[in-house]
């Protein structure tokens, strides 16, 4: 029943991943739930499948002409000192705190893009 589960989990995460929605905003909480895996474990899972979902992503972007290279560089450089930060950070930080951390940023992910649909609706009812 566990590889069922762990197949469904996939599913939904590359699914969602594939869209540009990011499929660790769905996949961790999956598997931290569903399959009480640790927020490490979790974190590390995702991190394996996002890079074979950018890989095929970015392939596809490619083709269509979809990719700014401009100020790419500052992004990326960004992208790397954060990320060994954060990674650092993540081995510290217990699994029980790291899950409420996560929690709060999808609330806050949340609101977010929830005030900034209302507001994209509300502007074009306006024009």
């Amino acid at each position: 029943m566990t590889s069922l589960w762990q197949v469904l989990i996939g599913i939904c995460g590359g699914f969602f991943g594939g869209l540009g929605m990011g499929g660790g905003t769905l996949l961790i909480p999956l598997l931290t739930i569903f399959l009480d895996f640790g927020q490490q474990l979790s974190q590390g899972i995702n991190l394996v499948t996002f890079v074979v979902m950018a890989i095929f992503s970015l392939l596809i972007h490619a083709k269509n002409g979809m990719i700014e290279s401009k100020g790419i560089g500052y992004i990326i450089f960004g992208g790397l000192v954060f990320t060994i930060i954060g990674a650092a950070g993540a081995t510290i930080i217990p699994s029980v705190v790291l899950r409420k951390l996560f929690g709060a940023f999808l609330i806050c992910l949340s609101i977010i893009e929830f005030t900034k649909a209302l507001t994209m609706k509300t502007t074009k009812n306006l024009r």
